[in-house]
Protein backbone atom coordinates (compact mmCIF):
# COMPACT_ATOMS: atom_id res chain seq x y z
CA UNK A 1 0.00 0.00 0.00
CA UNK A 2 0.82 3.71 -0.59
CA UNK A 3 -0.23 6.87 0.13
CA UNK A 4 -1.47 9.38 -2.18
CA UNK A 5 -2.79 12.72 -1.03
CA UNK A 6 -5.06 11.44 1.92
CA UNK A 7 -5.63 7.92 1.05
CA UNK A 8 -3.83 4.32 1.48
CA UNK A 9 -4.02 2.73 -2.21
CA UNK A 10 -2.59 -0.23 -3.59
CA UNK A 11 0.95 0.85 -5.79
CA UNK A 12 -0.84 -0.40 -8.82
CA UNK A 13 -3.87 1.15 -8.43
CA UNK A 14 -1.64 4.68 -8.47
CA UNK A 15 -1.77 6.76 -11.64
CA UNK A 16 0.37 10.47 -11.34
CA UNK A 17 -0.40 12.35 -14.58
CA UNK A 18 2.36 12.26 -17.33
CA UNK A 19 2.09 16.58 -16.85
CA UNK A 20 2.74 16.38 -13.65
CA UNK A 21 5.38 18.86 -13.03
CA UNK A 22 7.31 16.82 -10.14
CA UNK A 23 8.00 14.83 -13.46
CA UNK A 24 8.50 17.07 -16.40
CA UNK A 25 10.26 20.14 -13.72
CA UNK A 26 11.11 18.48 -10.58
CA UNK A 27 9.24 20.69 -9.33
CA UNK A 28 8.46 19.42 -6.14
CA UNK A 29 10.26 18.36 -2.78
CA UNK A 30 10.80 15.36 -0.47
CA UNK A 31 11.41 13.32 2.82
CA UNK A 32 12.95 10.48 3.37
CA UNK A 33 12.52 9.44 7.51
CA UNK A 34 13.59 6.13 9.26
CA UNK A 35 11.52 3.70 11.23
CA UNK A 36 12.79 2.11 14.37
CA UNK A 37 10.61 -0.30 16.09
CA UNK A 38 7.94 0.84 14.28
CA UNK A 39 8.52 4.41 15.25
CA UNK A 40 8.93 7.00 12.87
CA UNK A 41 12.70 8.84 14.18
CA UNK A 42 12.30 12.91 15.04
CA UNK A 43 9.50 13.47 12.83
CA UNK A 44 8.73 16.71 13.52
CA UNK A 45 11.88 18.04 12.44
CA UNK A 46 11.21 16.44 9.42
CA UNK A 47 7.70 18.23 9.09
CA UNK A 48 9.53 21.39 9.82
CA UNK A 49 11.82 20.87 6.80
CA UNK A 50 9.22 20.03 4.71
CA UNK A 51 6.95 23.09 5.55
CA UNK A 52 9.99 25.19 4.91
CA UNK A 53 10.83 24.08 1.77
CA UNK A 54 7.13 23.70 0.57
CA UNK A 55 7.17 27.72 1.31
CA UNK A 56 10.00 28.53 -0.13
CA UNK A 57 9.30 27.25 -3.17
CA UNK A 58 5.63 28.33 -3.10
CA UNK A 59 3.77 24.98 -2.58
CA UNK A 60 0.44 24.69 -0.28
CA UNK A 61 0.76 20.98 1.04
CA UNK A 62 -2.20 19.16 0.24
CA UNK A 63 -3.05 17.60 3.61
CA UNK A 64 -2.69 19.26 6.75
CA UNK A 65 0.62 17.82 9.02
CA UNK A 66 -1.74 16.08 11.86
CA UNK A 67 -3.29 14.41 8.87
CA UNK A 68 -0.22 13.53 7.07
CA UNK A 69 1.56 12.15 10.66
CA UNK A 70 -2.02 9.86 10.77
CA UNK A 71 -1.48 8.54 7.43
CA UNK A 72 2.52 7.96 7.99
CA UNK A 73 1.73 5.89 10.48
CA UNK A 74 -1.10 3.73 8.78
CA UNK A 75 1.25 3.35 6.28
CA UNK A 76 3.69 1.35 8.56
CA UNK A 77 0.85 -0.33 9.73
CA UNK A 78 -0.87 -1.43 7.05
CA UNK A 79 2.42 -2.35 5.76
CA UNK A 80 3.79 -3.96 8.87
CA UNK A 81 6.75 -2.04 8.77
CA UNK A 82 9.34 -2.33 11.90
CA UNK A 83 12.31 -0.76 10.96
CA UNK A 84 12.79 0.91 7.33
CA UNK A 85 12.20 4.38 5.98
CA UNK A 86 9.22 6.04 4.35
CA UNK A 87 9.96 8.06 1.14
CA UNK A 88 7.26 10.80 0.62
CA UNK A 89 7.05 13.87 -1.61
CA UNK A 90 4.53 16.76 -2.74
CA UNK A 91 4.77 18.30 -6.33
CA UNK A 92 2.92 21.12 -7.66
CA UNK A 93 0.71 18.66 -9.75
CA UNK A 94 -0.32 18.20 -12.93
CA UNK A 95 -0.50 21.29 -15.57
CA UNK A 96 0.21 21.57 -19.02
CA UNK A 97 3.26 22.34 -19.43
CA UNK A 98 4.53 25.67 -19.34
CA UNK A 99 6.95 27.19 -16.79
CA UNK A 100 5.32 29.32 -14.98
CA UNK A 101 3.03 28.18 -12.08
CA UNK A 102 -0.26 26.96 -12.80
CA UNK A 103 -3.06 29.54 -11.97
CA UNK A 104 -5.05 26.56 -9.77
CA UNK A 105 -2.20 24.25 -8.66
CA UNK A 106 -3.50 20.79 -7.45
CA UNK A 107 0.09 19.54 -5.19
CA UNK A 108 0.06 15.93 -5.07
CA UNK A 109 1.54 14.33 -2.04
CA UNK A 110 2.64 10.19 -3.11
CA UNK A 111 4.29 7.95 -0.50
CA UNK A 112 5.80 4.94 0.17
CA UNK A 113 8.06 2.52 2.68
CA UNK A 114 11.31 0.97 2.24
CA UNK A 115 12.71 -1.91 3.86
CA UNK A 116 16.53 -0.91 3.21
CA UNK A 117 18.85 -2.40 7.20
CA UNK A 118 20.73 -0.37 8.30
CA UNK A 119 24.18 0.21 6.92
CA UNK A 120 25.97 -1.46 10.28
CA UNK A 121 28.85 -3.58 8.97
CA UNK A 122 29.95 -0.15 7.18
CA UNK A 123 29.69 2.17 10.27
CA UNK A 124 31.85 -0.45 11.93
CA UNK A 125 34.54 -0.42 9.17
CA UNK A 126 34.24 2.78 7.48
CA UNK A 127 34.24 3.91 3.77
CA UNK A 128 35.95 6.35 1.31
CA UNK A 129 35.17 9.40 -0.46
CA UNK A 130 36.23 11.15 -3.50
CA UNK A 131 36.06 14.74 -3.24
CA UNK A 132 34.19 16.57 -6.19
CA UNK A 133 33.28 20.57 -7.47
CA UNK A 134 30.05 20.92 -6.08
CA UNK A 135 28.19 21.94 -9.44
CA UNK A 136 24.40 21.89 -7.50
CA UNK A 137 22.47 25.21 -7.50
CA UNK A 138 22.18 27.43 -4.49
CA UNK A 139 19.58 26.29 -2.77
CA UNK A 140 20.70 23.56 -1.22
CA UNK A 141 19.08 24.25 1.68
CA UNK A 142 15.85 23.02 0.02
CA UNK A 143 14.72 19.60 -0.18
CA UNK A 144 13.89 19.58 -4.04
CA UNK A 145 13.32 16.49 -6.23
CA UNK A 146 15.66 18.38 -8.65
CA UNK A 147 18.67 16.22 -7.34
CA UNK A 148 20.88 15.70 -10.87
CA UNK A 149 23.68 17.49 -9.23
CA UNK A 150 23.77 15.16 -6.31
CA UNK A 151 23.03 12.35 -8.67
CA UNK A 152 26.11 12.67 -11.36
CA UNK A 153 28.43 13.26 -7.79
CA UNK A 154 27.44 10.40 -6.27
CA UNK A 155 27.92 7.94 -9.80
CA UNK A 156 31.29 9.41 -9.43
CA UNK A 157 31.97 8.15 -6.41
CA UNK A 158 30.81 4.86 -7.21
CA UNK A 159 32.43 4.59 -10.42
CA UNK A 160 35.37 4.95 -8.32
CA UNK A 161 34.80 2.71 -5.57
CA UNK A 162 33.97 5.01 -2.63
CA UNK A 163 30.69 5.40 -0.84
CA UNK A 164 30.24 9.49 -0.92
CA UNK A 165 31.51 12.44 -3.14
CA UNK A 166 32.20 15.50 -0.79
CA UNK A 167 32.03 18.72 -2.34
CA UNK A 168 33.60 21.73 -2.28
CA UNK A 169 32.79 25.18 -3.56
CA UNK A 170 34.87 27.97 -4.32
CA UNK A 171 37.84 26.34 -2.21
CA UNK A 172 35.14 25.60 0.68
CA UNK A 173 33.76 22.15 1.40
CA UNK A 174 30.43 21.95 1.59
CA UNK A 175 28.72 18.53 2.55
CA UNK A 176 28.49 14.82 0.80
CA UNK A 177 26.20 14.12 -1.88
CA UNK A 178 23.44 12.92 -0.11
CA UNK A 179 24.83 13.72 3.04
CA UNK A 180 26.36 16.24 5.82
CA UNK A 181 29.98 16.56 6.57
CA UNK A 182 31.87 16.65 9.74
CA UNK A 183 35.35 16.44 10.41
CA UNK A 184 37.60 16.20 13.50
CA UNK A 185 40.77 18.09 14.41
CA UNK A 186 42.42 17.77 18.03
CA UNK A 187 38.88 17.23 19.63
CA UNK A 188 36.98 19.47 18.02
CA UNK A 189 34.04 18.92 15.49
CA UNK A 190 33.89 21.39 12.82
CA UNK A 191 30.81 21.43 9.85
CA UNK A 192 29.68 23.87 7.52
CA UNK A 193 27.44 26.29 8.82
CA UNK A 194 23.67 26.21 8.13
CA UNK A 195 22.70 28.44 4.93
CA UNK A 196 21.88 28.19 1.35
CA UNK A 197 24.98 25.88 0.53
CA UNK A 198 23.98 22.77 2.02
CA UNK A 199 20.86 21.28 3.59
CA UNK A 200 19.86 21.46 7.10
CA UNK A 201 19.94 17.33 7.86
CA UNK A 202 18.01 16.29 10.74
CA UNK A 203 20.54 13.56 11.31
CA UNK A 204 23.37 16.83 11.73
CA UNK A 205 20.63 17.93 14.37
CA UNK A 206 20.87 15.33 16.25
CA UNK A 207 25.43 14.95 16.08
CA UNK A 208 25.04 18.64 17.28
CA UNK A 209 22.99 17.67 20.15
CA UNK A 210 24.93 14.68 21.40
CA UNK A 211 27.98 16.96 20.87
CA UNK A 212 26.02 19.68 23.33
CA UNK A 213 25.25 16.82 25.87
CA UNK A 214 28.79 15.68 26.57
CA UNK A 215 30.53 18.54 26.01
CA UNK A 216 32.20 18.04 22.82
CA UNK A 217 33.45 21.40 21.78
CA UNK A 218 31.74 22.25 17.88
CA UNK A 219 32.66 24.82 15.13
CA UNK A 220 29.91 25.68 12.60
CA UNK A 221 32.61 27.81 9.81
CA UNK A 222 33.30 26.64 6.67
CA UNK A 223 36.91 24.80 5.86
CA UNK A 224 39.17 24.07 3.44
CA UNK A 225 39.87 20.88 1.42
CA UNK A 226 43.66 21.38 2.61
CA UNK A 227 42.01 21.17 6.50
CA UNK A 228 39.60 17.97 5.44
CA UNK A 229 42.95 15.89 4.52
CA UNK A 230 44.74 17.29 7.61
CA UNK A 231 41.48 16.16 9.72
CA UNK A 232 42.06 13.63 12.81
CA UNK A 233 38.57 11.94 11.60
CA UNK A 234 36.09 12.37 8.77
CA UNK A 235 32.38 11.22 8.89
CA UNK A 236 28.93 12.12 7.00
CA UNK A 237 25.76 11.59 8.29
CA UNK A 238 22.11 11.32 6.53
CA UNK A 239 19.00 9.43 7.90
CA UNK A 240 19.91 6.22 5.81
CA UNK A 241 23.74 6.34 6.44
CA UNK A 242 23.50 7.35 10.50
CA UNK A 243 26.64 8.22 11.38
CA UNK A 244 29.20 6.88 8.63
CA UNK A 245 32.94 6.96 9.27
CA UNK A 246 35.12 8.03 6.05
CA UNK A 247 38.63 6.14 6.55
CA UNK A 248 40.14 7.36 3.13
CA UNK A 249 39.71 10.85 0.93
CA UNK A 250 40.81 10.59 -2.51
CA UNK A 251 43.01 7.79 -1.19
CA UNK A 252 44.61 8.81 1.35
CA UNK A 253 43.65 7.68 4.62
CA UNK A 254 42.28 10.09 7.41
CA UNK A 255 44.05 9.85 10.23
CA UNK A 256 45.18 6.23 10.51
CA UNK A 257 42.98 4.93 8.37
CA UNK A 258 40.40 3.38 10.62
CA UNK A 259 37.24 4.81 12.43
CA UNK A 260 38.42 7.33 14.93
CA UNK A 261 37.16 7.41 19.19
CA UNK A 262 35.42 10.23 18.38
CA UNK A 263 33.39 9.09 15.42
CA UNK A 264 32.45 5.80 17.67
CA UNK A 265 31.50 7.44 20.55
CA UNK A 266 29.01 9.56 18.61
CA UNK A 267 27.71 6.35 16.42
CA UNK A 268 27.59 5.02 20.25
CA UNK A 269 25.29 7.89 21.78
CA UNK A 270 23.29 7.67 18.45
CA UNK A 271 22.63 3.87 18.78
CA UNK A 272 21.90 4.96 22.79
CA UNK A 273 19.08 7.27 21.37
CA UNK A 274 17.60 4.35 19.05
CA UNK A 275 17.51 1.91 21.07
CA UNK A 276 18.42 2.47 24.78
CA UNK A 277 18.34 -1.23 25.34
CA UNK A 278 19.60 -2.82 22.70
CA UNK A 279 23.25 -3.77 21.44
CA UNK A 280 25.51 -0.79 21.16
CA UNK A 281 27.31 -0.46 17.55
CA UNK A 282 30.80 -2.15 18.47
Amino acid sequence: MILFNDQLIRREEARVDIEDRGYQFGDGIYEVVSVYEGKIFRLEEHLQRLSYCAGEIGIELPTSLEVLITNLYKLIEVNQLVNGQIYFQVTRGYAPRNHPFPAQPKPVLTGYVTRKPRPLELMKTGVKAITLDDIRWLRCDIKSLNLLGSVLAKQKAIEQGAFEALLHRNGKVTEGSSTNLFMIKDGKIQTHPLGNLILGGITRIVILELAGQKNIPVIEEPFSLKELYAADEVFVCSTTSEVMPIITIDGNPVGNGSVGPLTRKLQELMEEMLFAHQEKVQ
